[in-house]
């Protein structure tokens, strides 16, 4: 593969991304009274704003949201990079292609960051200094994987109420796909 074949990869994570989250911020109602189940209570779209990063996890300081927005748009540059150096050593396919998955997905998410809070309404964080850099990533794929008692002989959490469930976008996804693979097929995705 050439290597603007990989940029074409992050290209349609991208498209994907940005296409499937315009859907749900015209489409439907934020929370709960816009959800829409496809597999009960397991797997719904549930349309809501991430102000932070993954889990919601904010920099709770005035400027964090700035920083991180920054942040992702260094990384952005970073992974690009990193994917041309990838090519010019003849690494493996597959490595190139999980990296071609991960800037797609940061710039999705990036794009988010970076320009909702002007663009799209009621987007921006609250108190924002700028709506330029202070958007809300919009997230929309609810998987509820645990809503469970874990019993008393289980190590760590053992006797407590766990609520897991996950809320995320095609960008969360591509990332954690690519990541999972790397980490899984490790010695052969990285033997170049």
């Amino acid at each position: 593969m050439k290597l603007a074949q990989y940029y074409i990869i992050a290209l349609v994570v991208i498209i994907i991304d940005q296409f499937t989250k315009m859907l749900v911020y015209f489409n439907m109602e934020k929370y709960a009274e816009g959800q829409i189940s496809i597999i009960g209570d397991w797997f719904k779209i549930y349309y809501t704003l991430n102000p932070g990063m993954a889990f919601g996890a904010e920099l709770g300081f005035e400027y964090g949201k700035l920083m991180l927005s920054i942040f992702r748009i260094l990384a952005i540059i970073g992974i690009g990079y990193y994917l041309t150096i990838l090519y010019k050593n003849k690494s493996s396919k597959a490595l190139m292609i999980c990296v071609a998955l991960i800037l797609g997905g940061a710039i999705g998410n990036g794009i988010d960051g970076t320009f909702y809070g002007v663009l799209l309404d009621d987007n921006v964080i609250p108190n924002a200094i700028t709506p330029w850099f202070h958007g809300q990533v919009i997230d929309m794929i609810y998987l509820d994987i645990c809503d469970c008692y874990i019993p008393h002989w289980s190590p760590i959490w053992g006797g407590t109420y766990l609520n897991l469930w996950p809320i995320f976008n095609i960008a969360d996804s591509a990332i954690f796909v690519a990541v999972g693979i790397i980490l899984i097929w490790q010695k052969k995705i990285l033997a170049n």
